[in-house]
């Protein structure tokens, strides 16, 4: 099996190419791919198939010719991945399965314009994030409020007010699973000013990640709420670096590297 091995801001994902839909991509080989003692190692999996030959997304074939099937290191499908679908754009490129500039890539949460920019960072237009409420989650047996944003996906962003860079997070943290029965991200920031916010994330399916796109829309639209705002541009640091969240009315805009850093074969058994 043919794979690649990329990341943005530290989130890394292993590539899968199966354009014509033949891999039987099972939620147990998702989750020894993503062994980080027995696999590749990876906070998930990107497989790149053509949009028309899965029924679930071949109504966006049209407006995308290339779908990414993101799979949670634990298996789980998820609907997006912002880290991801940068990630997925820069191979689409290297490999040239589509040509340098904006272009849309399918996804579970919907179709994905992205653009590479002259920079070598990777744009993604995310689409408008839905403020649904207030929710709790219980870290460390400290309980915080935050909001639940979609973000094409479930989060629930919570400010806080001790540094997060020195809060445990060994554990699961505890959420309403009458609110999220899907499950959650759980992004923990600081804000800083008001144009700055420093995050760390626990992901659905994968635990505490080094970055997340999603997450990191999701807690610029939290921390620009505490000062009454719904626009702006937000810098987002989380333990992987930094990334760009532009704000606007109708949609919003995640900026940030992404990068190949591996190939080969790969020979798994289960």
């Amino acid at each position: 099996m043919r794979f690649l091995k990329g990341h943005g801001t530290e989130n890394d994902f292993v590539i899968l190419p199966d354009p014509d839909g033949e891999l039987d991509l099972h939620t147990s080989l998702v989750a020894s791919i993503c062994d980080r003692r027995a696999g590749i190692g990876a906070d998930g999996v990107l497989r790149v198939v053509r949009s028309k030959q899965v029924p679930e997304v071949a109504d966006q074939a049209a407006g995308a010719e290339w779908f990414m099937d993101y799979r949670n290191a634990d298996g789980g499908m998820a609907e997006m991945c912002g880290n991801g679908v940068r990630v997925f754009a820069r191979y689409l490129v290297e490999a040239g399965l589509a040509a340098p500039g904006e272009f849309g890539i399918a996804t579970r949460g919907g179709i994905r314009k992205v653009r590479l920019e002259s920079t070598g960072e990777v744009t993604v237009d995310m689409g408008k994030p839905v403020v649904l409420g207030e929710s709790v989650t219980i870290v460390s047996g400290q309980e915080f409020t935050g909001l639940h944003i979609d973000v094409g996906n479930p989060h629930l962003a919570c400010s806080i007010g001790e540094p997060v860079t020195q809060l445990e997070l060994d554990h699961q943290p505890y959420f309403d699973p009458a609110v999220f029965p899907e499950g959650v991200n759980i992004e923990l920031f600081n804000p800083v000013g008001t144009s700055r916010a420093v995050m760390r994330v626990y992901e659905r399916g994968s635990g505490e990640t080094r970055s997340c796109g999603t997450g990191a829309v999701a807690t610029a639209v939290a921390a620009a709420a505490l000062s009454g705002d719904t626009t702006g541009t937000w810098l987002v640091e989380v333990p992987g670096g930094t990334l760009t969240v532009i704000l606007e009315e109708e949609t919003s805009y995640l900026r940030g590297p992404a990068v190949i850093v591996a190939s080969g074969n790969l020979t798994l058994a289960e």
